[in-house]
This record gives C-alpha cells, structure tokens and sequence, in this order.
C-alpha cells in the first residue's frame, strides 16, 4: 500500500492519526500509547497494524516489549500527506492532552533511570554492574592519551576518570543523576583531583561546548539513552578534529531483568548497531569488537567501539 490514495484512507481514521502524532515525535511501547491515548491494547495493536501494513511506522522488538516509530525514509508524497494532516489537527484539544500525557511518559522514564542511579551512588564502585570489569576497562585504557581534555558521558560516580585525571589536562563527567554528580564531586576533592569536574547533565544534551574536549567516553552508558543515536551525535559534536570516541557497552542479549536490576533501556547493541550509531554520526574509522565474557549467567559480553573524528 503506497498510493495517496490508500495513505489518504489511512489518515481518514482519528485513531490512527493520533498515533501518527505522537510516534512522529518519539518511539513508543504499546503499553505507552495505553497510557497516553487510554485506550485497550487490542485497539491500538489493531491500529498499529494497519500502520505497520501501510509501511508508515516500524515495530523493533526488546524482550517482551513491542516499540514503534515513525518510518525513517517515506516517500516525498506520503511525507507530504503525512505532515499536512498532522498539522491540521494539531490545535485540537485531544492533541495537546495527547502531548501533555507524552511529556509525562517521558518525565517518568527520566524518574526512573534518576531514582535508580541516585540509589546506587556511593555504591556503583562495589556492586555488581554488568560488563563493569577489569578487563573490558583495561581495553579502554590501553587507548588513552596523557595531556589531553575528556569527557566521560553517563560517568555515575566516574570511576574511570578518577583514574585518567591523574594524567589527563581536563577530565569533565556528565551524569544525569544529581547524587552521582554530588558523590563524584566529593570523591574528587578528597583525591585532589582539581582538573576533574562533575557537571549534571543527560548524555543527549552535553553541557560542553562544540569542539572542546579530545576523548569522549561512554563506559556502559549507551544503553541507558532513550535515543542512543543522539549521544553519540552528541559526541562528535564536542570533540576537536582528530579527536577519538571510545564506547564501552554490552553486547545484545535477552536477560529482560537488566530493565528492572540496572534501569536499563537497551538489552545492549549488536556489533552493526554500534558501528551504524558511529558511522551516522560521523565518524571514520570506526571498529567494534568484543573485549570480554563473563563466566557466569547471564554470560554478558562487552564490546568496545572506537571512531576518530576527521580533521577538515
């Protein structure tokens, strides 16, 4: 189905339209759009069929939850069908709640991830954390240059740039979590480490300026953005030319518990998806390969990204 007629039949139906809105402007689970539109599951996953038929939208499955998004690449035509109607019924009063209940599914999956992590600062270094190992950091740290500026996104508490500020001319953490920022601060002053900063901040946002730092990290950090295409963007963005990212996150698995256990988002990436996010971003030659296994259940496996930011 891709005529403008069949689309036109498509948008005719309020429900539909709705839905279209609101993945328009982010993805969504379907026990979000519950929420937002209050509706039954079976009447929006109805819906949504007909969308995924009418190749408007595209399903990605993560464990037991279904997610859906607005399809990337659609014709010019349908575009142009798709934003007018959109646009057409954005002043209705259904709308704007439709858009004050997203706000408030956004705002509970940033609570969540807050209260998580504000739970566990002070405790991140001595708790289990997945992919958290010695020797997946070790990869990591064999790649560092002395003398240079840093920034370690979602660094929590910053255990690895306590390590690299002892070395580095400027380490900047930036964590989402007012706890983390408060514990890594402290833990700095008392290391007397005055060239480590703490700034509170999300990942898809950094408060840093284009072009300051030479290193971006994101040690187990990815797979906590709500849109992990923006981070990394956000990574080149900050780094000078010639600069280096350097991602550590897990391999993609099915232990659906890490969402509850760690506030995770991601069940990890594959090793395509982390060279797609680095590729998309920018970035030239990029690598991704695993650097460790762990022995135990759920057998987590960590992979280490690397991509260089052309000078120009």
């Amino acid at each position: 189905m891709n005529s403008s007629w069949d689309i036109l039949k498509i948008l005719s139906d309020p429900t539909r339209l709705r839905l279209l809105a609101l993945l328009s402007r982010e993805e969504l689970s379907v026990a979000e759009l519950q929420d937002i539109l209050a509706m039954g599951q079976s009447r929006i996953s109805s819906q949504l069929a007909q969308l995924r038929q009418a190749k408007l939208v595209l399903d990605r499955r993560e464990g037991k939850n279904a997610f859906y998004s607005l399809q990337e690449k659609l014709p010019a035509k349908t575009q142009a069908l798709l934003g007018a109607a959109i646009d057409s019924i954005s002043e209705l009063p259904i709308l704007a709640a439709d858009r004050e209940n997203l706000d408030l599914i956004l705002q509970k999956r940033r609570r969540t991830q807050e209260q998580y992590f504000n739970l566990i600062a002070g405790r991140l270094g001595k708790n289990y954390c997945p992919g958290r190992s010695w020797e997946a950091i070790g990869h990591l740290a064999l790649r560092l240059t002395p003398a240079i500026d840093i920034a370690d996104f979602g660094a929590g508490e910053g255990l690895i740039s306590q390590l690299l500020a002892r070395r580095a001319r400027q380490v900047w953490c930036i964590d989402n979590s007012p706890r983390m920022v408060e514990v890594g601060t402290e833990l700095a002053r008392k290391n007397g480490l005055e060239n480590l900063t703490y700034k509170l901040g999300d990942i898809e946002q950094v408060p840093l300026a284009d072009r300051s730092v030479d290193l971006v990290i994101l040690s187990q950090a990815l797979h906590h953005a709500q849109h992990p295409q923006d981070a990394v963007n956000e990574a080149f963005r900050v780094l000078r030319p010639g600069g280096q990212v350097l991602v550590l996150d897990l391999n993609e698995h099915g232990f659906e518990k890490a969402r509850e256990l760690y506030a995770d988002i991601w069940l990890g990436f594959r090793e395509g998806a982390l060279h797609g996010f680095l590729k998309k971003a920018g970035f030239t030659k990029v690598e991704v390969s695993a650097v460790a296994r762990e022995s135990i259940e759920p057998y987590f496996e960590t992979l280490l990204a690397s991509g260089v930011k052309e000078r120009r």
